[in-house]
């Protein structure tokens, strides 16, 4: 049986979080995106906190998902959610984009796992092709079977412990 205690406080993990998302690099040849996934049970401790901390990300490659499991009042998961009214940050400013989506578990938990699943991921494409669009990315490109061979032509491949081989030199 998993239990699980409070208090419930989001703003240090978002934080974490929002600083690794920072240090990913994205541009056109290489693209990152980071899914934080918070199962909670409680009311959460440090609204202000986490609303800063959730504003602050908005322009990160992230994403934050929120099951909450049990009966807490989740009213202010809903705010954070921020679908209806738009996040604000202590100083004023506002979100940049949505980047949190909130599921209560228990409107899923006696029906099929695949509706709980789409409702979790729902918002995700969005989320990530909005970031993109904001940072004026575009999908990478598919590379083909060819440019691979030909990269490879030309890249150190590991032989062994001690041996170092460029590709199409033995």
């Amino acid at each position: 049986k998993i239990q699980l205690y409070g208090p419930t406080n989001f703003a240090e993990i978002i934080n974490t979080c929002a600083s690794m998302a920072a240090s990913k690099v994205n541009n056109q040849s290489e693209q990152n995106y980071l899914i934080l996934l918070m199962i909670t049970d409680g009311v959460i401790s440090d609204m202000k906190q986490t609303v800063d901390a959730i504003v602050d990300a908005t322009d990160l490659p992230l994403s934050i998902i929120i099951i909450g499991v049990g009966n807490a009042d989740f009213d202010a998961m809903e705010e954070l959610d921020a679908d209806e009214h738009p996040l604000r940050h202590s100083k004023g400013h506002r979100m940049q984009r949505d980047i949190v989506q909130f599921v209560p578990y228990n409107q899923y938990k006696d029906g099929d796992i695949g509706r709980l699943a789409k409702a979790v991921l729902e918002e995700v494409p969005a989320q990530i092709t909005g970031y993109m669009t904001m940072k004026k990315l575009h999908p990478l490109r598919q590379v083909s079977k060819t440019e691979l061979k030909q990269t490879a032509s030309i890249i150190s491949m590991y032989d062994g412990p001690s041996n170092i081989v460029r590709a199409g030199t033995s």
